[in-house]
């Protein structure tokens, strides 16, 4: 290969950081949201610089090639400011935020900073035909709001020189990136499908993925279980990835990340000279060495000097090619790294990045090295069905009475302004739990109030908070219980301050009362432009679920109203789902008690129709508790098992183990609808062979519910369905979908409430439930299932004793 063909990419900022930062990771309370306030900051100051200098040209873009050492570079930036000072010198102006302490601040304490603004001169006066460039360090301390400002002044062929001296420390790890990147496109371009054909469906999912990734745009695709639908859209997006990329495969839960890393290796085995490195990000806490995660470098050997050791990890780190949590753990031992900080470094060098959602829409934690500006990126969203709801989640903060009283508990007695900033919050709550106990209404929803502006008072107490709190962490950082008390709380007023700053019509606050607790949300009821402003950071994004229906509902909410949709139908045969719906049952809130045995006894007979493993998912827990119980009383032979309420994952993994099992042939689940089995479960074969789903799912009428109806009847004149209505019909379908997992599955799914037969439901059901059918009796749906099953049942073994009479 010529040196001449490499070509590279490079973002200054990384050029710089990569090459001088140096000592340890230090998270503390300080690094929660430090990048959302810096960006505030600057805008702060560059408003303040346009009035000083009315030339003020505030986030140029700057771009230049330059070759070096055999590699033709493409470096790109922003720089903060540019503007002529008073002396007639054009200055680059590049700010920086910092907690240090004012005296350590000496403009000389970060080398990064001055390499990163001595590029932009650099670029600017070549482009400009300057002979000299002044520049500018601003720095705003943002505890004292004290501004420093520091100055050099170079000449043009200085910076030129400067730039040529990194380039040319970068030059090694420029040219294995280069190399690889040429090598992996190569690579992909010649990629093979790893199968000898195609599933039913999967060649038209394959297509419509291909088209949007090459010609950009956003497709929502609701495929069915069996199509392979994980392989079905990293397949044509690495054919598509061209000189762009990385492909980020983002996923709601941990457990689906797995799908993505088998399809990888799947690929991998098929061709063994692929050039493919994939990175899976895990959270710190899951992958953290330490038996109790403290990022500081006191407290962690793997943060101490992180900075120091991470480029020796990176260069042995790019030898692999699956990059899974294992192989991070394994590398950032040997090298003593944090694996969490390594993943993420590592990601910068990789074709594929498999993460959690978070990744890209959460605006704490999203992946600032990539998602501060747009890039040729492609999106990859597995149960995209999930987003509007964790969408919401993450643009929403919630405060709590009780944790600002306990935090002055905890500060014992005498006097402080700490104390008293969290007096002053306190005494908010209290008024707020006046007001909420004199709210007339509804008795269900008369102490709750809501406004539809943000809460001016309760915001600025809590930036009065945030110094003494931070202070006190400051001066007390043993990691005792009070310190952590303080610390989340520290964290949940910066995610509440966030919040505040983007409260705007999307959003309500709602106050409620309850004894003497307080809490106050503010609630981001619709997501639609957050998510419109993430996915315009990539080339193309695919929205994929087996539930994804209507599609106008979740183009509107994910703001991808001009997306493509395409719905595949199921490449199973239909006959081997028998389909009813016992129409003879309400399960409506008001006619639960009357439901109980009704829905026992069709439990009864769909479990005893044919020995196997069944689940039955209900709407709550105390209805769960209330059939289960009915139900062993009358059924006292069936085996059953059932979901708490707070299972933890070693809990979760030992209730499937019992579905898995073959020695138990007779078993029933109580789960709740909507739960952690209810979708992302893959029990095949005999593992499960029928799923009773006990109402239509419809969340439960409460404060939340209602202002979401209330906010898309106005908006969208849809209340009902986007509040109720869809979310719940989404959560029948995930459950239903656990029965027929592969071709050879043969199952029974039982629908128990008569609204299931009704016309605006069963317009949200998917093509293969064209064969629903109606049952009116436990009776009448014995006989369905005895002619469904045939003569297997008897064949197979007693019964369980039908309907008690």
């Amino acid at each position: 290969m010529e040196p001449e063909t490499l070509a590279l990419t490079l973002p200054i900022r990384r050029l710089v950081e990569f090459l001088l930062r140096t000592g340890s990771i230090d998270s503390r309370f300080t690094g929660f949201d430090r990048a959302l306030e810096g960006a505030r900051l600057h805008r702060k100051l560059q408003r303040a610089a346009v009035k000083e200098f009315p030339d003020y040209q505030a986030e140029v873009a700057l771009r230049q090639q330059r070759s070096c050492a055999g590699v033709c570079y493409t470096l790109e930036g922003r720089a903060d400011g540019i503007f002529t000072d008073t002396d007639g010198m054009t200055t680059i102006d590049e700010i920086k935020t910092t907690t240090l302490p004012p005296e350590l601040i000496t403009g000389e304490q970060s080398p990064e900073h001055w390499a990163q603004a001595q590029i932009y001169a650099a670029i600017y006066a070549a482009q400009q035909g300057l002979s000299a460039m002044r520049v500018r360090l601003t720095y705003y301390q943002v505890d004292e709001e004290l501004e420093f400002r520091f100055s050099h002044d170079y000449t043009a062929d200085a910076l030129n020189a400067i730039v040529t001296d990194l380039l040319t420390g970068y030059a090694p790890w420029a040219k294995r990136a280069a190399e690889w990147q040429q090598q992996s496109r190569a690579s992909l371009a010649e990629l093979r499908f790893p199968f000898d054909s195609y599933r039913p469906g999967q060649r038209a999912m394959i297509g419509a993925v291909y088209k949007t990734c090459t010609e950009g745009g956003h497709l929502l695709c609701q495929a069915p279980t069996g199509i392979g639908k994980t392989m079905s859209v990293l397949f044509p997006a690495l054919k598509a990835v061209g000189e762009g990329g990385p492909v980020f495969y983002l996923t709601a839960r941990g457990t689906t990340r797995a799908a993505a890393e088998n399809a990888l290796a799947l690929l991998r085995t098929a061709d063994p000279a692929l050039k493919l490195r994939s990175v899976t990000l895990t959270a710190k806490d899951k992958i953290c060495l330490q038996e109790h995660r403290e990022c500081t470098p006191e407290a962690c050997p793997y943060a101490n000097g992180y900075y120091d050791r991470v480029k020796q990890a990176l260069w042995d780190g790019l030898d692999t090619r699956a990059l899974t949590a294992e192989a991070l753990q394994a590398l950032a031992r040997r090298h003593r790294v944090c694996p969490f900080e390594l993943g993420l470094d590592l990601s910068l060098w990789c074709d594929v990045v498999v993460g959690d959602y978070n990744y890209l829409f959460d605006p704490v934690v999203h992946l600032v090295r990539f998602f501060d500006t747009a890039g040729d990126y492609i999106f990859l969203l597995d149960e995209a069905h999930n987003l509007p709801g964790r969408a919401r989640d993450m643009h929403s903060a919630v405060l709590t009475k009780s944790a600002f009283y306990d935090a002055k508990k905890r500060l014992g007695k005498g006097k402080s302004s700490l104390k008293n900033a969290l007096t002053k919050v306190n005494n908010l709550f209290i008024e707020w739990r006046h007001r909420c106990e004199e709210t007339p209404g509804d008795s269900r929803f008369g102490r709750t109030f809501f406004e539809e502006n943000r809460a001016e008072a309760l915001d600025r107490a809590l930036t009065k908070l945030c110094e003494p709190l931070e202070i006190w962490l400051d001066e007390h950082r043993d990691p005792d219980e009070t310190h952590e008390v303080l610390l989340q709380l520290f964290f949940d007023i910066r995610a509440w301050l966030r919040v505040a700053d983007t409260f705007d019509d999307h959003f309500v606050l709602q106050v409620s009362a309850h004894g003497s607790e307080v809490r106050a949300a503010m609630l981001c009821l619709d997501p639609s432009d957050f998510l419109a402003a993430d996915f315009a950071k990539g080339r193309a994004a695919v929205l994929f679920s087996a539930t994804l229906a209507p599609a106008g509902y979740y183009k509107d909410l994910c703001g991808l109203p001009d997306a493509r949709a395409v719905a595949l139908r199921s490449p199973f045969d239909p006959g081997n789902l028998g389909l009813w719906c016992a129409r003879n049952v309400s399960t409506r809130y008001k006619d639960r008690e009357d439901s109980i045995a009704k829905v026992s006894d069709l439990l009864a007979v769909m479990a005893g129709a044919r020995r196997g493993h069944y689940l039955a998912f209900f709407p709550s827990y105390s209805y769960l508790q209330q059939v289960r119980e009915d139900f062993t009383a009358r059924y006292p032979d069936m085996p059953i098992l059932s979901q708490e309420s707070a299972m933890d994952e070693v809990q979760r993994a030992a209730f499937l183990e019992r579905f898995r099992k073959r020695d138990e042939e007779a078993l029933l689940g109580f789960a709740v609808l909507g739960g952690v089995f209810g979708e992302g479960v893959d029990l095949t074969g005999e593992s499960l062979i029928g799923a009773a789903i006990i109402s239509p799912g419809l969340p439960q009428i409460g404060p939340r519910q209602e202002q979401l109806r209330d906010y898309f009847e106005k908006t969208r004149g849809t209340g009902f369905d986007y509040a109720y209505r869809y979310p719940g019909m989404n959560k029948v379908l995930q459950a239903a979908g656990r029965v027929i997992r592969t071709p050879q599955d043969r199952g029974v799914v039982l629908l128990i409430d008569d609204r299931f037969a009704a016309p605006d439901t069963r317009r949200l059901m998917p093509p293969h439930w064209e064969h629903l059918r109606v049952v009116e009796s436990a009776e009448t749906l014995a006989g369905e299932l005895e002619r469904f099953w045939g003569r297997e049942a008897s064949s197979e073994g007693e019964a369980v004793s039908g309907p008690a009479r």
